[in-house]
């Protein structure tokens, strides 16, 4: 007769086929905190909170309860929001999804113009791609010749019946910042509500949504360190009423988004934005004095440093070598955002930027990140240097 043993992590689990692989791809995601882990931990099994936040009846549900609302008050912390005005989603995408849809969508049968840019993530694009079709008019500024969107630009294309804007705070590929305080300023101005990705920004630039002229934020955990699956969108003052539901079944979250709320998700991403909030500057100064250790050791090859001369964060360096190389298994890195490579086509933002399929096809992402190390950077720049001179045409 058979006994059911106590459960533990397969032998095979233990050996990890990638630890000699170096990690450059932090953009597209980032290992999960040890400290964040311990705290999803805490919410899982029946001596965890693994109660439904929603069940105010018993203790259960209440102690998850006061879990989900310390992390609001976490997420809101790290970005200077008040926590009533964070909702919790999926991640970004649906974030995304839920502020451009929702804004559109509230307006019924009155359509109107909606202002974004041809460097934004897939899930803005093929949103308003998606309104588009439903008759709503979008405009797509293309970057100047330093990988920016400017003010100049967004003043320009402003209409009459301009109702939304949305621009990305920290571009996923070129690590460029965008002026989303003097944009918001003008978009304030016009009368518009402004949307602002920044799934890449948090942890990597200061956001202080008690100054920025900025309706609705979309934030991701998994890009902080935090847990795949979970994420939010700050609705600012004037969006509240202005936001249109796109998921229904129960009224959670103020009626913006129905469904049993992920305690432990939601626990890991409050310790995460937390940790962010701790380390941030410190870990900004970090990794910018690696990503200068790696220009460095690179300097004098032929490789092109796309958006060098815009405002960026120190995490992200796309770079395009004058011809092909193959890097090998070593390095794991991008070529461009995770949703292109998925599909193989080159980069929008790079061919938005001037480079032309074959160049934005062969060029470099490389992301660095909390657990990089000076050891990892050297290695790196000795596996490009060598690539480039083994394929010298």
């Amino acid at each position: 007769m058979s006994r059911i043993l106590p459960w533990s992590w397969p032998a095979a689990a233990a050996e990890n086929p990638v630890n000699d692989v170096l990690y450059f791809d932090y953009a597209a995601t980032t290992p999960v905190d040890e400290r964040v882990i311990a705290q999803m931990i805490d919410c899982l099994g029946k001596d965890g909170t693994f109660g439904n936040p929603a069940s105010r009846s018993h203790a259960f549900g209440q102690h998850a309860r006061e879990r989900v609302e310390q992390a609001r008050r976490q997420v809101a912390e790290l970005v200077g929001a008040v926590p009533a005005q964070i909702v919790w989603t999926s991640g970004a995408t649906e974030s995304n999804n839920l502020a451009l849809k929702g804004v559109a969508r509230a307006r019924g049968d009155k359509k109107g113009h909606i202002l974004s840019s041809l460097l934004e993530h897939k899930a803005v694009l093929d949103t308003l791609k998606q309104l588009e079709g439903e008759g709503f008019a979008v405009t797509y500024l293309a970057p100047d010749d330093k990988g920016a969107i400017t003010l100049d630009a967004v003043r320009a294309a402003l209409r009459e019946d301009s109702f939304l804007v949305s621009l990305m705070l920290v571009n996923n590929e070129l690590g460029t910042v965008t002026d989303v305080a003097a944009i918001g300023r003008l978009v304030r101005e016009r009368g518009a509500l402004f949307h602002v990705d920044a799934a890449q920004a948090t942890g990597k630039v200061p956001i202080d949504l008690r100054v920025l002229e900025v309706d609705l934020m979309s934030f991701s955990a998994h890009k902080t360190y935090g847990p795949k699956g979970i994420g939010a969108l700050y609705v600012g003052t004037r969006a509240l009423g202005q936001v249109q539901a796109q998921i229904h079944g129960g009224g959670h979250e103020q009626g913006l988004r129905s469904g049993t709320l992920a305690t432990h998700q939601i626990v890991g991403m409050g310790e995460a934005f937390a940790l962010a909030k701790a380390q941030g500057e410190s870990e900004r100064v970090r990794i910018a004095a690696l990503r200068d250790r790696l220009l460095d050791a690179l300097k004098g090859l032929p490789i092109l440093v796309n958006g060098v001369s815009a405002p960026r964060v120190p995490h992200t360096l796309s770079l395009t070598p004058y011809w092909d190389v193959s890097l090998g298994d070593e390095l794991a890195i991008s070529s461009t955002s995770a949703c292109n490579s998925a599909s193989n086509a080159p980069s929008h933002v790079l061919l938005a930027l001037g480079l032309r399929p074959a160049e934005a096809l062969r060029s470099l992402r490389l992301s660095f990140g909390r657990f990089t190390t000076e050891q990892e950077i050297d290695r790196a720049a000795t596996l490009i240097r060598n690539a480039l001179l083994q394929s010298v045409p």
